[in-house]
């Protein structure tokens, strides 16, 4: 892999991993929120509404987010594997376009426009990352599971939330969990791809093959030697099978 294309990982999976800044900076808003706010009650909008002290930086965190979702998506589409990459990518764009509107357009400033782009981050970000686990798959199955997993409650909960089912965890908290699986399902993305298909990955993975294959040829050799030994038990044993009836045999027998 060429200078070039190691950078492009490294840069595209970097920007998936900060989009948990996103917790960073809720955390932050919520702290210097004036008056009672419950993260199982209300929404995560409400940080960005204007009589939110930090309302500010929440918005601004929002468009940071979609210009993290963004840019890891661009740079990382190389190693996106199979149509699903594609989709994925498609679905995560409308993601980020989505998390970009909320920011820009706060829900006291243009609500229609801000519960558009809510319902576009949440419904592209859980699709988005269940075709993002069809095209990581190949490369490992266990992040591919997690990714599937992580996008399914996602989609469900952004199912539950839009459609007022929120008495188990508040609307907030169902917002939450819709939301929440985003960022840590694209760092955990991230992370794997740069690992994965990263400068080094060939070697580590001929080092795998070669290690796979000394350990099968040991356990070639272990049991042919096994096998040897079994003949070898057998043939004695027929000996001696062999010298007990000598010995038994009619003094007849034994004098020819």
């Amino acid at each position: 892999m060429d200078a070039v294309n190691a950078n492009r990982l490294r840069w595209g999976a970097l920007a998936w991993l900060l989009t948990l800044q996103f917790f960073v900076v809720e955390t932050i808003a919520q702290s210097r929120f004036e008056g009672p706010y419950s993260r199982a009650d209300d929404t995560i909008s409400a940080l960005g509404a204007g009589d939110s002290a930090a309302h500010q930086l929440m918005n601004a965190s929002f468009v940071v987010q979609a210009a993290l979702i963004l840019a890891g998506a661009v740079l990382l589409r190389p190693v996106l594997l199979r149509a699903a990459g594609q989709v994925a990518l498609v679905l995560l764009v409308v993601a980020a376009v989505g998390v970009l509107l909320v920011g820009v357009f706060p829900t006291d400033g243009n609500a229609l426009v801000h519960a558009i782009g809510a319902v576009a981050h949440l419904v592209g970000g859980g699709l988005g990352l269940i075709a993002l686990a069809y095209a990581v798959r190949p490369r490992s199955e266990v992040v591919g599971t997690t990714l599937a997993l992580l996008g399914l409650v996602g989609t469900a909960a952004t199912v539950f939330f839009l459609t007022g089912v929120t008495e188990y965890l508040g609307k907030g908290g169902t917002e939450r969990v819709a939301a929440y699986v985003i960022p840590v399902g694209l760092a955990l993305a991230g992370t794997a791809l740069w690992r994965i298909a990263g400068p080094g990955s060939s070697d580590r993975r001929a080092e795998r093959d070669a290690a796979r294959a000394e350990q099968a040829e040991r356990a070639r050799a272990r049991d042919a030697a096994l096998e040897a030994s079994a003949r070898r038990h057998t043939a004695s044993g027929t000996a001696d099978a062999d010298e007990l009836d000598d010995h038994w045999a009619p003094v007849e027998r034994r004098r020819d």
